[in-house]
């Protein structure tokens, strides 16, 4: 999709509509009739994919109605590294987006050593995921 970055002009109001015309009215009209949020994204530099990261960002543009749907969310993600702290900072920040977006935490895989496509297949991963989202 083309999803461009927040400019922060602050001109939506929080709630009116985004001056930048892209497909954020599309992942807007699909996030408002849902009731789920699920985060997915490979550990990059301790955070968020910028491509996910844009996504948030653009939340701003209907803030109240996003906070007022109490969705439920989860997070998804991946990394080669296998410490214990890999996933800290990323963590933090989803935890903030839950507080914040009054959100309903269901909880997360955390793939650790999950550095390329069959790391992850062979993982314990894929079916802590799919267990997850069973159990949903």
């Amino acid at each position: 999709m083309n999803i461009k970055p927040c400019l922060g002009c602050v001109t939506c109001g929080y709630e009116e509509p985004c001056v930048q015309k892209d497909d954020n009215e599309v992942i807007k009209k699909a996030l408002l009739s849902s009731d789920m949020l699920v985060l997915a994204t490979p550990l990059y530099y301790y955070g968020m994919s910028t491509q996910l990261k844009t996504v948030i960002d653009r939340f701003c543009s209907y803030n109240y109605s996003l906070t007022g749907k109490h969705l439920k969310s989860v997070l998804l993600t991946v990394a080669w590294n296998q410490d214990d702290w890999t996933f800290e900072a990323l963590v933090s920040h989803y935890k903030t987006l839950v507080r914040y977006l009054e959100l309903e935490d269901q909880g997360g895989v955390l793939g650790y050593g999950c550095g390329n496509v069959s790391m992850t297949k062979h993982s314990k991963y894929p079916q802590e995921a799919y267990q997850l989202g069973y159990s949903l």
